[in-house]
């Protein structure tokens, strides 16, 4: 036992001058962060200006603080003024440590002294509070917004600030920081408009580390006015099913959205609602009506909830586009609920639609495999989806089912379903996603392969359907039931 403590101590020596070294090999010029604060969905973007210290360099190292990693539900690294994101690596999650890593693989390798632009943007998710947690139907709406006064970082720092927007320059309050007086001459925080500016702050050493958290990292709090609805999907169902026999991609969506901003306090008042909308002076945190963007060619689409058809809805449809020029148009849904959204209160209802599934699927002759184009989900603007199950209901003989998707599931298995005129099943797609945001509204693609005989399940199952009910009711009409039977007269 004692032969292995040398090379443990070498490993643990070569492992901080691994660490070490890394820190040594980009210095930040300058960091610049800008938070777009909303509802339930807040923006981040942060540009980096890094210069390479030494030769060869491949990969760049962010930090993230431990409660902004919680918060963070889609994360991207981009040169600035390219689109392409860059290869990203987390590191493994140490809960020792107040920050978490994450490596970027950058375009290509650094000489010294070279410099680059990179630009790290964020989604946080559930990054407010309402404050007051309660308003009236006629009050105004006000949230808080908590993050970090520094933006870590494994190397050193010329100059970084943050600034924070609201869409509205009408500003509560803001926190002032304290003790960073070695690293500003000049006022701390300052506020011009809707933004709250934190810095500059100069000369900031590695930041990365529990010493400079527990001494300077300090939480800066702004309360702000917001005048939108803040949204929460809370579940979101998801059903899709390919259909050949029918070309069609039909879709359905069982919703059940939620209101997060401060609960109504007192009573709700129609009279007042009605009051608003004919001066067009809409309470801040109350949702009359919601605009949805479908996909182009939908036909058959229908919307009720729990008590049935809901008729307050228009639909504005676009005709079908081929599938390389999907995006550019889309149709309009406006819905009405049945009653106005205020705060804390919940709205289920279900939406669905049929489309041409040429617009969606194409064929490999080479393979012989088809390919189905399946949407994840219809963003909702400003809204998060807490919770989704995607189930895609593949053909009948379907095999060899192979996905793509953009970003991983939390979890996702393959089942069969089974529904009328099926003989074997059919073959399903299970996936489960967690706070979800515009950013995720991307799709997936599916593939599988079905054979002559398995496209002729479905109509030989319908004709032996048929055949058993003429063969029953032929001879139901020869079977004689009756007790007495009458005697012919001679």
């Amino acid at each position: 036992m004692p032969k292995c403590w040398p090379t443990l101590s070498f490993f643990l020596i070569l492992s901080v001058t691994s660490a070490f070294a890394s820190s040594q090999s980009f210095e930040n010029t300058a960091i610049v962060r800008s938070v777009e604060l909303g509802g339930s969905v807040v923006h981040v973007t942060t540009t980096y200006a890094i210069k390479a210290l030494e030769d060869g360099v491949k990969s760049y190292t962010f930090a993230l603080g431990r409660d902004e990693k919680t918060k963070t539900s889609w994360l991207e690294a981009t040169v600035k003024g390219q689109r392409e994101a860059l290869p990203m690596t987390e590191h493994a999650f140490d809960s020792d440590k107040p920050y978490h890593l994450v490596e970027i693989t950058l375009p290509k390798p650094m000489s010294v002294n070279k410099t680059l632009n990179i630009v790290l943007e964020t989604v946080q998710t559930h990054a407010t509070t309402p404050y007051p947690t309660s308003a009236g139907q006629n009050e105004d709406q006000a949230l808080k917004y908590t993050t970090n006064l520094f933006v870590l970082s494994p190397y050193t720092t010329s100059v970084q600030r943050t600034k924070i927007k609201s869409l509205s320059p009408r500003m509560i309050a803001y926190t002032t920081p304290k003790n960073i007086e070695g690293f500003t001459d000049e006022a701390p925080v300052s506020k011009s408009g809707a933004t709250v500016t934190y810095g500059p702050y100069k000369n900031v050493p590695r930041s990365a580390t529990n010493a400079f958290v527990q001494k300077y990292q300090q939480p800066v709090t702004v309360h702000y006015h917001h005048d939108q609805p803040v949204l929460e999907v809370l579940k979101l169902k998801r059903a899709v099913e390919i259909s050949h026999w029918g070309a069609n991609l039909n879709i359905q969506d069982e919703i059940s959205l939620h209101n997060a901003g401060p609960a109504l306090k007192g009573h709700f008042s129609r009279l007042d609602h009605q009051q608003q909308a004919f001066y067009k002076r809409p309470a801040p945190h109350v949702l009359p009506a919601l605009t949805l963007h479908l996909p182009a060619g939908i036909r058959n689409t229908y919307y009720y909830d729990l008590i049935g058809n809901v008729s307050t809805s228009k639909l504005r449809t676009a005709p079908s586009v081929p599938k390389n020029r999907q995006g550019t148009q889309f149709s309009v849904l406006e819905l009405k609920p049945r009653y106005p959204l205020l705060g804390g209160w919940n709205y289920t209802f279900t939406l669905g639609w049929d489309s041409p599934l040429e617009d969606s699927a194409s064929y490999d002759k080479s393979t012989g495999r088809y390919i189905v184009e399946v949407p994840i989900m219809t963003p909702i603007l400003g809204a998060v989806v807490n919770e989704e199950e995607l189930t895609v209901v593949l053909p009948e003989g379907a095999t060899d089912v192979q996905f793509v998707a953009p970003f991983p599931a939390l979890s996702n298995w393959i089942g069969t379903h089974t529904t009328y005129l099926d003989t074997t099943g059919r073959p399903i797609l299970s996936f489960e996603y967690k706070d979800l945001t515009v950013k995720h509204a991307e799709s997936i693609f599916v593939s599988y392969k079905v054979s002559t005989s398995a496209h002729l399940k479905k109509p030989v199952a319908v004709a032996f359907a048929f055949l058993s009910i003429f063969t029953l009711g032929m001879f139901a009409r020869r079977v004689d039931l009756t007790l007495h039977q009458k005697k012919k007269l001679s």
